[in-house]
């Protein structure tokens, strides 16, 4: 049952929306002349929530997608370098709990881009807790640069119904759940799961971070008012900030783990295109007995990004099957 989708494609550069999709959808002219009961009641009652903007309100664990800040992250805090690489076996073993690559067997040596590529959990794992002499992120620096990439806060888009998404944090976990935070939950949000939530227009504001090479910008969907009486037309302003927290000599080596995801790894179904892409697929558990949440995010042209595209399918199961094609 795939009925539960949203889409959302952007201009990186100025963050001009071009689509903002979600699915199961309703008519709104039905709205606009007074809505009888039986159509109202048929839209409150479908439990696909039509009503509800997904692409803005909804909060979901990005998967593999939120990858990108994570190695954007350890790049800059030298964590590695480009060239650094892990050995992935299928997993590493901690405490007594195995934390899997998706790949039974693993990669083999992997750095940044070829993890970025083949979306390798273990790289992750090593860059974000750390393991044995190899020291990680931590969580309280994942979490610096996942606010520097505006997740845990509104994207200030220009309609109501965002969500601001959530940053687990040591702080919270204690006062929420009483338990101390372990070096497993910081694996979980390295690979984008655990009690990690964003928006998919979040998703896609990052994804255009990347893309442009570093600018906040405003997702919007206002361009002009027009006066009605004195004709007179105003151009809405929005605001672009630089992401202070990446260079962009970092910013484009994601970019370049972005394209090797359609020449050699997990995104090569976009080599169809008539032109060159950057992409990352995403599937994230959020359920014991529910399927995954199937994600893809993309930009093009790669050497000169005019179009970001961000797909989410609630329970789609996998990104690269499910999200890519659409």
């Amino acid at each position: 049952n795939q009925r539960k989708i949203a889409a959302i494609a952007m201009n990186p550069n100025n963050g001009e929306i071009i689509a903002l999709v979600s699915w199961p959808s309703f008519d709104n002219n039905k709205f606009s002349q007074g809505i009888d009961r039986a159509t109202y009641q048929s839209y409150i009652e479908d439990k696909d929530l039509p009503l509800f903007n997904r692409a803005i309100g909804g909060g979901y664990p990005p998967g593999s997608t939120a990858k990108l800040i994570i190695a954007a992250a350890a790049l800059q805090e030298k964590i590695v370098t480009r060239f650094t690489s892990v050995s992935s076996v299928g997993g590493i073993t901690v405490g007594g709990t195995v934390f899997k690559d998706w790949l039974a067997g693993g990669h083999g040596m992997t750095n940044v881009t070829k993890a970025l590529a083949w979306s390798v959990n273990t790289f992750f794992y090593y860059i974000g807790g750390g393991y044995e002499k190899f020291n990680g992120l931590g969580i309280d620096t994942i979490g610096e640069y996942l606010s520097a990439f505006h997740l845990g806060q509104n994207t200030n888009i220009d309609i109501p119904g965002e969500n601001p998404g959530f940053i687990p944090s040591k702080e919270w976990k204690k006062k929420e759940k009483n338990e101390a935070w372990f070096v497993g939950d910081t694996y979980n949000v390295a690979i984008g799961q655990g009690d990690l939530l964003v928006s998919p227009l979040q998703d896609a504001l990052w994804t255009a971070v990347v893309a442009n090479n570093g600018k906040l910008i405003t997702p919007h969907l206002g361009k002009t008012i027009i006066d009605p009486i004195t004709k007179e037309i105003k151009t809405l302003e929005y605001p672009v900030e630089a992401l202070e927290k990446v260079s962009a000599e970092n910013l484009a080596i994601i970019r370049e783990g972005m394209r090797d995801c359609v020449t050699i790894g997990s995104c090569q179904l976009l080599q169809s295109l008539p032109f060159l892409t950057g992409a990352k697929t995403g599937t994230a558990q959020w359920s014991k007995n529910r399927p995954t949440h199937a994600w893809f995010t993309s930009f093009a042209p790669y050497s000169n990004p005019q179009i970001v595209v961000t797909v989410l399918v609630e329970d789609g199961g996998q990104g690269s099957i499910v999200s890519m094609p659409i």
